[in-house]
């Protein structure tokens, strides 16, 4: 019994072991990209923006701490995103706003940064593209599934719905949508698309009527959008760093710096960390998916 305690013990230190080593090896591959969360003297922040844009907390918090920081001379955000959420596109783009105030801020296009991911690129001092990033896609959608015939038909089941007002249930999946019902939420896009319009223009300084010709929820190439005032600059992430020292008079390499959010869910937390909390703090994140959207639709 004793060697087989022992077994388990020697299994468990090597596997928490190598988690740590691979954790060290994640950092170090960071630090030696040039990205560091530790770094003295005057530096540029990166912010990295992947993936679907549904929750602006971590991503402003990050700008809010780079905006107040007097080390850091420019901001490089990172975008690689086909958009998301249209109320969370609309913060991180009013917090770039408030740190443009202060320092530039340059945007580094990966191979997607389209509607929400534009949203937020309109609102720095420059956009880098690669010549083939995908981009654009000006626009709102909202998807609503229909599946009250699978429930009838497959399950026999039928709801009852009991509401204040006939707009209340709108989108439901188990009724059709009447024509009422598409009207109003049709109101609710077109306002919103209206806003995106209206955002890009003032990021861009360019007209409403400019804007509205490509704002028809198509896609351009970085070199397409170049073309017509959407990008400034073909270049990659390098290219974005280069400029941003140049206009903030940093002299030779830049050092990069990464807010690095203490409150994010390491492996480490995995480890120690009641499964509980975790599950939470995964579903918070996994509830708040919104209706209208500013996101490329393919």
């Amino acid at each position: 019994m004793a060697k087989k305690s022992d077994w388990i013990i020697g299994i468990t230190l090597v596997s928490v072991g190598l988690l740590f080593f691979s954790s060290l090896l994640i950092s170090t591959d960071e630090t030696s990209s040039g990205i560091t969360s530790f770094s003295v003297g005057d530096k540029i922040g990166v912010i990295k923006i992947f993936g679907g844009i549904f929750n602006s907390a971590p991503i402003n918090k990050q700008i809010s701490k780079l905006r107040r920081d007097n080390s850091i001379k420019a901001i490089v955000l990172r975008i690689d995103s086909p958009g998301g959420g249209v109320g969370a596109s609309q913060e991180i783009y009013s917090e770039v706003l408030k740190a443009r105030e202060g320092k530039p801020i340059i945007v580094s296009m990966g191979s997607v940064a389209a509607s929400g991911g534009y949203y937020v690129a309109a609102a720095s001092n420059k956009i880098f593209a690669n010549p083939g990033t995908i981009t654009g896609s000006i626009g709102v959608i909202a998807e609503f599934p229909y599946t009250e015939k699978f429930w009838d038909e497959k399950l026999g089941i039928k709801f009852n719905i009991l509401k204040s007002g006939k707009f209340k249930d709108s989108g439901s999946p188990v009724r059709k949508m009447t024509r009422q019902d598409s009207l109003q939420i049709q109101n609710l896009i077109m306002d919103s698309y209206d806003q995106f319009v209206q955002a890009i223009a003032d990021g861009r300084e360019m007209s409403i009527e400019q804007v509205k010709i490509y704002a028809d929820g198509g896609v351009f190439t970085g070199r397409q959008a170049k073309e017509i005032g959407f990008v400034d600059e073909l270049g990659n992430f390098e290219d974005a760093i280069s400029y941003a020292a140049e206009i903030s008079g940093i002299i030779g390499e830049p050092n990069l710096y990464e807010y690095k959010d203490p409150e994010k869910i390491s492996i480490w937390d995995f480890l120690t960390e009641d499964v509980s909390v975790l599950v939470d703090k995964f579903l918070v994140k996994a509830t708040t998916y919104p209706v209208l959207q500013y996101k490329m639709s393919f």
